[in-house]
């Protein structure tokens, strides 16, 4: 059951530590997945490890660097005089916001990375990202831009709406 009232907020020394441990954690399990699938690559498959694996590999390695290296920079604090905090960074434990794509994209290809092991063919479940990433341009900007009522439209709505309020 979900805590009653207003959810508290967080101070900005608590969003620095914060920060500081999720981007360990992001950093550890791609150093882990990059180790698990380079020692899986040379012990077990040197033979067949070819050019669409490297690209690939490659590839991922591109990702998680532009990805971490987003969310780090949007988690550095700003520090004042006598080494006082300003200002915490983004938080990148909000729910919604570019931190949580950023950590989908990671993930994703973390999982892609470890199924490759078995077959090459799941690097196209990498054609998901981009995929979402539509869907969110469509939800959040497209789709409301397109099918918008004039604005002529709205305002003879809202004045009839307040006839209607007002006879009631």
């Amino acid at each position: 059951m979900p805590p009653k009232g207003k959810q508290g907020t967080k101070g900005q020394k608590q969003i620095v530590e914060e920060n500081k441990k999720t981007l360990a954690f992001y950093q550890n399990i791609i150093l882990t997945v990059n180790i698990i699938y380079f020692g899986v690559e040379c012990i077990f498959f040197w033979d067949s490890f070819t050019a669409l694996e490297i690209i690939m590999s490659c590839l991922a390695g591109l990702v998680y660097f532009g990805s971490f290296r987003f969310m780090k920079k949007m988690a550095t604090p700003t520090w004042g005089e006598e080494s006082t905090l300003l200002d915490g960074g983004i938080d990148l434990n909000l729910e919604s916001g570019m931190a949580e794509h950023c950590k989908d994209i990671i993930l994703m290809t973390v999982i892609v990375e470890l199924l490759s092991l078995i077959s090459n063919y799941f690097w196209l479940l990498w054609l998901l990202v981009p995929g979402r990433a539509f869907y969110l341009l469509w939800v959040n900007v497209l789709a409301p831009w397109f099918f918008e009522a004039p604005p002529e439209e709205n305002e003879k709505k809202q004045r009839k709406l307040e006839r209607k309020m007002r006879r009631h």
